[in-house]
């Protein structure tokens, strides 16, 4: 790529998983916001924002960012979870609770439909 060619939302990501890799969190979350600035509904993006706020302790921006996820998604187990893993560290127990529920009822309910389909195919 030359530098007249401009990044894809999909170079941002990565660029932003290398920085978050490397402890360098505001970098990270910059280069998610690029990548969502190009592609709003990215949603491997829209995790690692999550991710990298919960890293810097900015629990409301990660719920913030987890339930930007689960808008596209309702049944992103990651998104709850990351919602639940917030509110435990906001202490806000019975949300985190919840939130936790939703995630592990998906699990089970995905678990369920993977059951199923491979007894089929036996």
């Amino acid at each position: 790529m030359t530098d007249a060619t401009p990044k894809s939302a999909e170079d941002h990501y990565y660029d932003g998983i290398d920085f978050f890799g490397a402890g360098k969190f505001t970098e990270a979350i910059a280069e998610y916001n690029r990548a969502l600035a190009i592609d709003p509904k990215f949603g491997d993006a829209l995790h690692g924002l999550a991710q990298a706020y919960h890293a810097q302790q900015d629990f409301d921006r990660t719920i913030e960012a987890a339930r930007r996820i689960l808008a596209l998604d309702p049944e992103d187990i990651l998104a709850w979870t990351t919602i639940s893993r917030a509110y435990q560290r906001k202490n806000m127990i019975p949300e985190a609770e919840e939130a936790g529920s939703k995630a592990r009822i998906l699990g089970w309910k995905q678990q369920l439909r993977e059951q199923k389909a491979k007894s089929q195919t036996e």
